[in-house]
């Protein structure tokens, strides 16, 4: 059964985020506040080459303190398609435009806290037209073979969770 929701009311509010707090009931009837983060979507993109490399970003991120690569992504724009989000936030990124891009992946990284969804798409072709417009988003950039992706999750250099689900997925699609 599901969990019903009396009521919601918000703590904090910005563009990015909402802190909220759940009037919930739980099947047993039992009722208690449960806080919830609502964000925008959001998306990440694999750019593949025709060497099967993929294009990744080095990153911190300081909410973790931690250093790993990412595929380029970002928060979908109001009046934004999922597509035209993955397209804008790789060339910010990246100075790359991918094109065709196709569904990858669905993740909800933090489900029992937030409504946070992120959408993975692959695109097959890109090309060069730029450089990086958000230079503060990465402290470097590498095409990186397929082959080397799985060892860079073991070593918990790939850690976000688009970024894992998507390049776990690509993985997949080789062996089929």
């Amino acid at each position: 059964m599901s969990w019903v929701v009396h009521g919601e009311r918000s703590l904090y509010e910005s563009r990015w985020v909402e802190l909220l707090l759940s009037d919930v009931e739980l099947p047993d009837g039992s009722r208690f506040e449960h806080h919830l983060i609502k964000i925008a979507p959001s998306v990440a993109v694999a750019v593949v080459d025709e060497r099967d490399r993929v294009l990744m970003l080095w990153r911190h991120r300081f909410t973790t303190d931690t250093w790993n690569w990412e595929l380029p992504g970002g928060a979908v724009e109001p009046g934004e398609t999922l597509e035209q989000a993955g397209v804008r936030e790789t060339v910010e990124e990246t100075g790359w435009e991918p094109s065709g891009l196709a569904t990858l992946a669905y993740v909800q990284p933090i489900t029992g806290i937030s409504n946070a969804e992120q959408h993975v798409f692959e695109a097959r072709a890109a090309r060069r037209v730029g450089s990086p417009v958000d230079s503060h988003e990465s402290d470097g950039m590498r095409w990186i073979p397929l082959a080397d992706m799985s060892g860079l999750i073991t070593e918990r250099r790939i850690v976000a969770a688009a970024s894992v689900a998507g390049v776990l997925q690509l993985l997949l699609n080789l062996r089929r």
